[in-house]
Formats: structure tokens, C-alpha cells, sequence
């Protein structure tokens, strides 16, 4: 993430979009822009992916009518510091998605660590993926799917859209809100120093503080109340030991 344009704090303005019909995958698409040597701040969104992939390499359903953007950062901040950006990219999509919303919605939550759930239900993933480039320069791609009209079917954590749960804005309108808020929550995360009170915001946001949970982790699951989040953004698991232990990555499921 460069600076802005006079070198002072990230702006809307220093943001640059391209819209494409149909690719394999946005995220694809910023990573070898990256490599053309393109220096950040660059949106790619697309009508429809062929090649869509969540976390762990999970195939992303990608029919027209949803949103499919991915943003493309250019040494966003220190390596130490980047554990924090996955936080902020879900307070702006938890912000987006909340704008559009009727204001009798369903609730609009954030489930560890950057899906956003209505009414306790997936409309948006979140998917961040880094590579070290040939001249030395590192970027850093955030994904962002949104099912706006379309919710896929038989999914591994139920799954709704925004036009089910009473939401009329098109992919457009959306993604319009989306690339404000992605912007605002930059200038205040702030190449990762202001990463306190972007903790802070996503736990006002946050589904389930309090609650049981189960995390399904590579090799087995674990379940606990879920007690928070650290200063780095690791899920707090207080399994009943005495002791809470620390997340960095899983799939969490509520009860």
C-alpha cells in the first residue's frame, strides 16, 4: 500500500479500478499484475470467476450475480504487522454489507476471522494471499466474494445472499460501498499501526464473544468458549483448563 498521493494517508482517490466481464480468478488477475510490475492500489472485479478459491484451496462457486473483487496491495506494511490487515478488510466488508441492508435486516456479524454472516449465515469471504516479487517488492492480495444474488448450495457452513435476506443493491452498488469503506479502514489501520482500534472495531462487530464454539483445525477440532481475540488477532479459546489458547487459523463453527 504506497502512500497517498502527496505521501501523507491512503485516500479513495489513490485507488485505481478495472471491471472485467469474466476471468479465472480476481485474485489471479492482481497477482500477475503485480509481477507486470503495477504498483498497487489496484481493484480488478469480475461478472463471473471460472476459477474461484477460498481458503485452503476450497473452489469458490462464481455464477453471475454476486460480487468477485480482489485488491491489490504493494508492500502494504512490515511482515511483523500484516497479521492485523485481515481484521480491517472484514470491519470494511462488515460496513459495505451493513449499508445496503434494510434497517429491519437480520443482524450483519463478523464469524473469526473475516467471513461476514446475516442473520447467522455466509455472505462474504475473505481470502488474502501474498507472494515476494522478482524485484524484491512483496504483494498482497485481498479477495473479497460476496453472494449478492446467489447463495451456493451444500456449502461447508450455511450460506445466504444479500437479495434473500431483504437487500436490493446490485454487485455495483456494493462493491461502490466497498471500495469506500476498504479505503477508510486502510487510513485507519494504517500500515498496521493502528491495529488497536481496528481490534476494537471488529469485536463490536463480532458473532459469538462468549459463546461455545468448536474450531476445526488440519489435524482435529477443538471446542471452548470463545473468549476473544489477541493483539495479533488470534482466536482466544478458553477450553475449561485454566488456560486460554491462541488460534491462528481454523474454520469455527457456533454451539
Amino acid at each position: 500500500m504506497t502512500g497517498g498521493k502527496g505521501g501523507g494517508r491512503i485516500s479513495p482517490d489513490d485507488f485505481r479500478h478495472v471491471a472485467l466481464a469474466e476471468t479465472v480468478s480476481t485474485n489471479s488477475e492482481c497477482l500477475a499484475k503485480a509481477r507486470e510490475g503495477d504498483p498497487g492500489n489496484l481493484w480488478i472485479t469480475a461478472g463471473r470467476q471460472t476459477g474461484g478459491r477460498g481458503r485452503r484451496g476450497r473452489a469458490w462457486v462464481s455464477e453471475p450475480g454476486n460480487l468477485y473483487a480482489s485488491l491489490l496491495l504493494i508492500d502494504p506494511a512490515p511482515i511483523a504487522r500484516l497479521h492485523s490487515l485481515p481484521l480491517a478488510v472484514a470491519v470494511a466488508a462488515h460496513r459495505a454489507i451493513r449499508t445496503v441492508m434494510p434497517p429491519a435486516a437480520p443482524p450483519v456479524e463478523i464469524k473469526w476471522p473475516n467471513d461476514i454472516l446475516v442473520d447467522g449465515k455466509k455472505v462474504c469471504g475473505i481470502l488474502l494471499e501474498g507472494e515476494e516479487l522478482a524485484d524484491g517488492r512483496r504483494a498482497l492480495v485481498i479477495g473479497i466474494g460476496v453472494n449478492v444474488g446467489v447463495a451456493p448450495e451444500g456449502a461447508l457452513y450455511p450460506a445466504t445472499s444479500l437479495r434473500r435476506e431483504g437487500a436490493s443493491a446490485s454487485p455495483e452498488e456494493l462493491f461502490a460501498h466497498l471500495f469506500l469503506a476498504v479505503a477508510e479502514m486502510l487510513a485507519l489501520w494504517d500500515h498496521g499501526t493502528g491495529v488497536a482500534r481496528v481490534i476494537e472495531l471488529w469485536r463490536s462487530a463480532a458473532r459469538g464473544i462468549g459463546e461455545t464454539i468448536t474450531v476445526n483445525l488440519p489435524d482435529r477440532s477443538l471446542s471452548g468458549r470463545f473468549a476473544g481475540i489477541d493483539h495479533d488477532g488470534r482466536l482466544l479459546l478458553d477450553t475449561g483448563a485454566g488456560t486460554q489458547q491462541a488460534i491462528a487459523a481454523g474454520d469455527v463453527f457456533f454451539g
